[in-house]
C-alpha cells in the first residue's frame, strides 16, 4: 500500500497496512545490511540534509548511515554554527533549504510542530526526527521492528512503557503504533510523569512497577528528561530508582521471556540497573540501534518514491 503522505511527521494517523509495509521493508534492509551489501543507486543524485536543533548521536548518525547506504549525498547542518543560531527564523531556513534543492530533510526540533511547519514550506520530503514532546516516529518503527523480530508479532502482546511518559515523544509514538497494531499498552510511572490525556491514548495506567510489569512481554524503559521538567516532578534520582528503576526484582514480575528496551541515552542507576541493561538474553537495547538504520533506510526509500524525478 502506498505511503499516505510525502512526509513522515507522526505515527498517529497511519493505518496498520502502512506500518506493516514499512516494517517489512525495514526487515529486508536488516538482511541487506548484515550481508555487507549496499543499494547505492536507490537515492543516487538525491540530497539528504540532517537539520538537528537538538543534540543527537544515535538518530542523526543512523539517518546519515541510512542515506549513505542508499547512495544519497548527505549533509549534516550544525545549528550551533549556522545562521539559525544568529537569529534566522524557521521560515527563513526553509527558504534557504529550498534554494539548495534538498530532496529529503530530517528535522529534530525542541518545539512540537516545527517539522510540520517546515513541511508546508519546503519542496523536500520532511521526516520528523523528534519534535518537543510530540512524536518521534522512526524510533517507534525501530522499536516495533525489534519487538516483532523477537516475538513474531505485535498483536496481543503486553507492552509496559515505564518512567517519564509525560515528556517523552518516544512514548507517544510507541503508544500510537503499538495500539494501532493490536498490542496492549501499559504506561507505568509516578502521577507527576503521566500525561493528563493518558486515558484518551487507549492505554492502561499504573503507578506501581510490579503491578504494571506483571506478565508483560516487553518492558520499555524511558530516560528521565529533567531538561523538559519544571519544578520538583520527581524526588531524588535515588528515590526514583527505588520505586521506578528497572532491576532484577521488578523485572521478575514480567514474563520469563520478556525483553527489555530503552531508546537511549540511558541513565544507569536512575531508570535502569546496569545488570539489566547489559543482560545477554533479556536486553535488546543494542539491537534497537541496528534496527534504527534499517528502519530509516525504509522510510527514506518509501518517501523518495514520491519525489519528482531527479532535478
Amino acid at each position: 500500500m502506498p505511503h499516505p503522505s510525502r512526509h513522515l511527521l507522526a505515527i498517529e494517523g497511519l493505518e496498520p497496512p502502512h506500518i506493516a509495509d514499512l516494517l517489512d521493508l525495514a526487515e529486508s534492509y536488516v538482511l541487506l545490511n548484515r550481508s555487507g551489501k549496499t543499494q547505492r543507486d536507490l537515492l543516487k543524485g538525491r540530497t539528504l540534509i540532517n537539520l538537528f536543533f537538538e543534540d543527537s548521536t544515535r538518530t542523526r548518525t543512523s539517518f546519515e548511515l541510512a542515506g549513505k547506504r542508499l547512495g544519497a549525498d548527505v549533509i549534516n547542518m550544525s545549528v550551533s554554527t549556522s545562521s539559525v543560531n544568529k537569529g534566522e527564523t524557521l521560515l527563513d531556513t526553509a527558504s534557504t533549504l529550498n534554494a539548495m534543492q534538498c530532496d529529503l530533510l530530517v528535522v529534530r526540533h525542541g518545539q512540537s510542530g516545527a517539522p510540520a511547519l517546515l513541511s508546508q514550506k519546503v519542496d523536500a520530503a520532511v521526516i520528523n526526527a523528534g519534535d518537543g514532546t510530540h512524536e518521534h516516529p522512526t524510533q517507534a518503527l525501530l522499536d516495533a521492528l525489534t519487538i516483532r523480530r523477537h516475538k513474531g508479532r505485535l498483536e496481543g502482546l503486553v507492552v509496559a512503557i515505564c518512567g517519564d511518559i509525560a515528556h517523552s515523544r518516544v512514548a507517544r509514538s510507541n503508544i500510537h503504533l503499538l495500539t494501532t497494531m493490536g498490542s496492549r499498552v501499559r504506561i507505568v510511572g509516578p502521577p507527576t510523569l503521566i500525561p493528563a490525556d493518558a486515558a484518551r491514548l487507549g492505554v492502561e495506567v499504573f503507578h506501581d512497577m510490579k503491578a504494571g510489569l506483571k506478565d508483560a512481554d516487553v518492558v520499555m524503559m524511558l530516560r528521565l528528561q529533567r531538561e523538559r521538567m519544571s519544578g520538583g516532578l520527581v524526588p531524588s534520582a535515588r528515590e526514583f530508582f527505588r520505586f521506578y528503576g528497572l532491576d532484577a526484582e521488578k523485572l521478575a514480575h514480567a514474563k520469563p521471556d520478556s525483553i527489555v528496551m530503552h531508546p537511549g541515552p540511558m541513565n544507569r542507576g536512575v531508570e535502569i540497573d546496569s545488570a539489566i541493561a547489559d543482560h545477554p538474553t533479556r536486553s535488546v537495547i543494542g539491537e534497537q540501534v541496528e534496527m534504527g538504520v534499517a528502519c530509516r533506510m525504509a522510510v527514506l526509500d518509501v518517501l523518495a518514491r514520491r519525489l519528482p524525478r531527479n532535478r
